[in-house]
């Protein structure tokens, strides 16, 4: 039987979705700033379901989404205001679980051409990782959707005396390639490189994720994978400045159904799962149930 680290669910998702307003290009992180306590609320729920980890809600607190309404000048008070949430959820926890430091994709996701290349990229991230390299217990680099992208945020992260998990995300209905159309295998020199101490699937089809599983195995280092529960990413959401409301909700994706994949991708060897987009904290709980049933050690 294995030892899993069972990720949290949707961070983003789940707080606009508590926060009933209407979604805005920043998303999570406008719901953040107007209802703050709703991010410690999130995390408190995915503690209770089973989720050793706590995912920070800084995934877009990015300088060059904040600069586009101007309040890049906030970049730090929004990344403490995160990543505080979270280690107040996991105290109240019972202090135990890691804090995951998350670092999205600059511009926007699934398109990693507008991206800067990735020595500037690696710039960029920077920043985000100097706001929360003493605060939190990993860097979590997530949604990554070609290899230059990866790179730039991997030569931020690594090297800063925490351990680096890099999620990428894949074709919705090929998991053998990155949104970027490159084959996931295109991965192996930039992880043999820059060594992150795991390598997952975020942010993809479940369906798509097997398969891009059966790759990442070969690199020789941890894996796992965390899905969301989206019907595709339409069309809508890659046009300039998207909002969630142009990314529809599967009808059949419940936490019966998803944990089903999960325990299958743990039968693949992966050994860190949970959830990204529209998993929420039942989802989790029923993946907790799954793994202890079936044997499992939850870490």
């Amino acid at each position: 039987m294995a030892r899993v680290t069972l990720l949290d669910g949707s961070i983003g998702q789940e707080l606009v979705k508590r926060s009933g307003d209407r979604a805005t290009p920043l998303w999570s992180t406008q719901v953040m700033i107007d209802h703050p306590k709703l991010v410690g609320e999130v995390h408190l729920d995915y503690f209770a379901a089973g989720a050793t980890v706590a995912t920070t809600n800084t995934y877009a607190v990015l300088r060059d989404r904040l600069e586009r309404i101007g309040i890049e000048d906030r970049v730090g008070q929004l990344t403490d205001t995160a990543v505080r949430a979270a280690r107040r959820a996991r105290a109240a926890s019972g202090g135990k679980g890691r804090v995951a430091g998350a670092i999205g994709p600059l511009v926007q996701s699934y398109k990693p051409e507008t991206c800067p290349p990735a020595a500037e990229a690696a710039k960029i991230y920077a920043e985000p990782v100097a706001l929360m390299k003493d605060h939190v217990d990993l860097f979590l680099l997530e949604t990554m959707s070609s290899v230059d992208q990866a790179e730039g945020a991997l030569r931020a992260a690594t090297g800063q005396g925490l351990p680096v998990w890099l999620a990428v995300s894949v074709e919705d209905h090929d998991g053998t390639r990155l949104r970027s159309g490159e084959p996931v295998g295109a991965l192996a020199e930039t992880v043999g490189r820059h060594a992150p101490d795991a390598v997952l699937v975020n942010c993809s089809r479940p369906e798509a994720i097997g398969a891009a599983l059966d790759i990442i195995k070969g690199f020789g280092v941890p894996f796992g994978a965390y899905a969301n529960g989206f019907t595709e990413i339409s069309e809508g959401f890659l046009g300039d400045a998207p909002t969630v409301d142009a990314l529809e909700q599967r009808k059949d994706m419940g936490p019966l159904e998803y944990a089903e994949y999960v325990m299958g991708w743990v039968a693949q060897g992966a050994t860190i799962v949970g959830g990204c987009c529209e998993i929420g904290p039942a989802h989790i709980a029923e993946i907790a149930r799954c793994l202890q049933a079936a044997g499992h050690e939850i870490v």
